[in-house]
């Protein structure tokens, strides 16, 4: 099923995700990983498979460099990004509530990017009640560390074309010239071991207490991403058709705000 949803209510906040065909069981999903994990090919594998809206904040932070008339939350992020800060929590939720339209779409949404932090999970959960809205599962894909460092550290670039290779997955034909362009190729410095194992070391202190709390809530569903993407995206598929089996769970009752 390619190119399920019209996404342009996502990126413009005034409108819903048009589903051009319907599935036929609507999934409403959160969808976490680190870094290096395949997260965003799993992404794709499981919109076109399960007809689902990508919502993807990533893409709106992306988005709200060329817009020319942004929503109000997106021009304060934009703001933000500009000076070069972190979006703060407040403004990501204010973007997301912006789009509540989308989280009414008949055919489903995965949010990708949101929530990441506790508070904004909270403020996730009250959206939702507020919207008639419970989540199916979120997703987790998970990886040991020194897997993730050999998968990013071994990527290299063309400093020409920006063709990507990897030194053992899939390497150049001649050793770091491009095949395309016979363009040196370069190893980006984010990719480096030990920027790698700080990134994680970020991810796993912000995102554990995530985890936490989506696991004691019962819609957890952590897989190892150590296999190829198709039977990734059969193993997680399994474990999310057992999950719907199950006996419906209440929406949580938003906390009272002081």
């Amino acid at each position: 099923m390619d190119a399920p949803h019209d996404r342009r209510g996502w990126f413009r906040g005034d409108s819903d995700c048009t589903p051009m065909s319907f599935p036929r069981r609507a999934y409403r999903l959160v969808l976490l990983g680190p870094p290096g994990v395949g997260k965003g090919t799993q992404a794709q594998l499981l919109c076109r498979h399960l007809g689902m809206c990508h919502l993807a904040t990533g893409d709106l932070f992306r988005s709200a460099q060329c817009q020319a008339n942004p929503s109000p939350a997106l021009r304060a992020a934009r703001e933000h990004m500009r000076r070069g800060e972190l979006v703060p929590d407040d403004l990501v939720i204010a973007m997301v509530r912006e789009r509540h339209a989308c989280l009414r779409c008949d055919g489903g949404f995965l949010l990708d990017g949101f929530p990441r932090t506790v508070p904004q999970a909270e403020a996730c959960d009250e959206l939702l009640t507020e919207l008639g809205v419970t989540l199916d599962g979120v997703i987790s894909y998970e990886l040991p560390v020194e897997q993730i460092v050999d998968r990013l550290s071994g990527r290299r670039v063309c400093s020409r074309c920006q063709a990507t290779y990897h030194m053992s997955v899939r390497p150049p034909r001649v050793e770091m010239q491009c095949d395309r362009c016979s363009g040196e190729l370069c190893q980006r410095e984010d990719d480096r071991p030990e920027v790698i194992r700080n990134r994680m070391r970020a991810y796993a202190a912000s995102t554990e207490p995530l985890i936490a709390y989506y696991r004691e809530r019962g819609i957890l569903i952590s897989i190892t991403a150590d296999d190829t993407p198709e039977a990734i995206l059969e193993q997680t598929l399994h474990l999310l058709h057992e999950q719907a089996a199950r006996p419906a769970r209440v929406a949580a009752v938003p906390k009272a705000r002081a």
